[in-house]
């Protein structure tokens, strides 16, 4: 559904501006192992008509901001409709693997599910331009691109052949740059490091000298702790403080230059979209964007307090080395340059979204930046 459409259709529901404004989120971020077989689950009941969806999340109930999300989507769409379309939200695991998620999409397991587009890199690399590349994107550019540039358009054509119509439903904002037991001083630091990172940026990371690690988040406390891994990245303070990693990995680093904005979607299985009313249609779209919304909100409100609280304890913040920056912005472009001559769908949609950014960076530069960089210097 296009933008304007959607805006002429949802006022009903109370939720356009959300629509206009997206801004929304990805949580973390566990390298997509090669997924289960999703266990077979009852079709939606529709009766007298009612309709019921099942929502699997690729994220635990333990990550509030994240899974948090789903269940703001499933509330506001039962809540818009007079409880006659209930939408039920489940966590990892609860009836798909978190990382098979698109398959039971695809295979009408379930109806919709929410997720790290970028967890599904593996099936082609298009996926994480979904979510966040490195050096992509911020949160605001990236809402601009899907509803005013061609984004939305773009990966429409690409999710088909998955039969899933997608949805933005979230952002965290830019992320943190991880926490490592040593300081990084240069590029020279990076060579040797045992890393927690994967996907694209895995890959920059592994032309750097980086050993890149997979491990799911129960597992990064503990091989920090232990020094089975030398540096572990995750998302930013809110979340970081709840996993206790300044309590073994004191440097904190930043930008998360692999994640200036990454976006969560909702992925829906395109007969189950097509069986809806428009009303219905319209109510998903608009309890979508307002889901991601709240998602970002609830980031930008609570990460200061959570990094005065880390700094307090005594972690260190260090911002990364110029070197290690511009080795890894132009080893990024060489990896996508690969990527576009080997895959023509990637090649279209990052072309695009690649000349999207250069307008943007150029926009940006001259006024949020600069006002920015004032703001931020002075002591209010």
């Amino acid at each position: 559904m296009q933008r304007r459409k959607f805006l002429r259709e949802s006022g009903a529901v109370g939720v356009g501006v959300a629509a206009a404004t997206m801004l929304a989120a990805c949580g973390k971020k566990e390298e997509p192992a090669k997924a289960e077989a999703p266990k077979a689950a009852a079709p939606a009941v529709a009766t007298s008509g009612e309709v019921r969806w099942r929502l699997a999340s690729s994220f635990p109930k333990s990550l509030d901001t994240l899974f948090g999300a789903a269940e703001a989507f499933a509330k506001q769409v039962v809540a818009a409709t007079g409880g006659k379309f209930q939408v039920t939200a489940h966590a990892a695991g609860e009836l798909v693997p978190p990382f098979g998620v698109v398959d039971a999409v695809q295979n009408g397991t379930v109806e919709c599910a929410h997720t790290a587009p970028y967890y599904f890199f593996g099936k082609d690399e298009t996926f994480s331009i979904d979510c966040a590349i490195p050096f992509g994107l911020n949160s605001r550019q990236m809402t601009a691109w899907m509803y005013e540039g061609n984004g939305l358009k773009l990966l429409r054509e690409f999710y088909a052949k998955y039969n899933i119509v997608n949805f933005p439903m979230g952002n965290t904002g830019a992320q943190m740059g991880g926490w490592y037991r040593k300081e990084i001083k240069s590029v020279a630091d990076m060579k040797g490091l045992k890393m927690r990172i994967s996907n694209l940026a895995g890959a920059i990371c592994t032309r750097m000298g980086v050993v890149p690690q997979t491990l799911p988040g129960g597992e990064i406390y503990t091989a920090l702790e232990k020094g089975t891994i030398d540096a572990a990245e995750w998302v930013g303070p809110y979340d970081d403080l709840k996993l206790g990693f300044n309590k073994v990995a004191p440097n904190y680093y930043y930008p998360g230059w692999w994640e200036g904005g990454p976006q969560l979607s909702l992925y829906i299985n395109s007969k189950s979209w097509e069986a809806l009313t428009p009303e219905h249609k319209a109510i998903v779209e608009a309890a979508a964007a307002s889901a991601g919304v709240d998602m970002q909100a609830k980031y930008d409100a609570r990460n200061p307090a959570a990094l005065k609280q880390l700094v307090s304890a005594g972690t260190k913040l260090h911002r990364f080395p110029k070197d290690v920056m511009d080795a890894a912005f132009k080893l990024s472009q060489e990896i996508y340059a690969e990527i576009s001559a080997k895959n023509p769908t990637w090649k279209k949609v990052y072309d695009d979204y690649s000349a999207f950014r250069r307008d943007q960076n150029l926009w940006f530069r001259f006024a949020e930046a600069s006002f920015d960089d004032f703001m931020q210097n002075q002591k209010l």
